[in-house]
């Protein structure tokens, strides 16, 4: 375990370079907007799917609100393997830095 003052000079070097890249503010918040579409764009695909089958295949269940779903949980999991990736990415980066 690092002593006391390691960890203090590490968190005074990854303020000091936070003050450097203030553009990384906005690149987070664009991460945020693009997980949002990674999460939209396959919900939608799979309604609009659903919706055209529907019209073609006149059934007892709509797939309308199945393919919805499917969409919503495949965009989730794209998201969420999306957001570990670049977890593991920041957290070496980190340790990188800390050496």
């Amino acid at each position: 375990m690092p002593s006391l003052a390691e960890q203090i000079g590490a968190k005074a070097a990854r303020k000091v370079k936070a003050r450097r890249h203030p553009a990384q503010v906005w690149s987070g918040l664009g991460m945020m907007g693009l997980i949002g579409w990674s999460v939209v764009v396959p919900m939608l695909l799979g309604a609009a799917l659903g919706a055209w089958l529907d019209q073609k295949q006149v059934g007892r269940h709509p797939w309308t609100l199945a393919l919805m779903v499917a969409g919503l949980l495949l965009g989730c999991f794209n998201a969420w393997r999306w957001v570990a990736k670049e977890d593991r990415a920041i957290r070496e980066e980190g340790r990188a830095d800390d050496e």
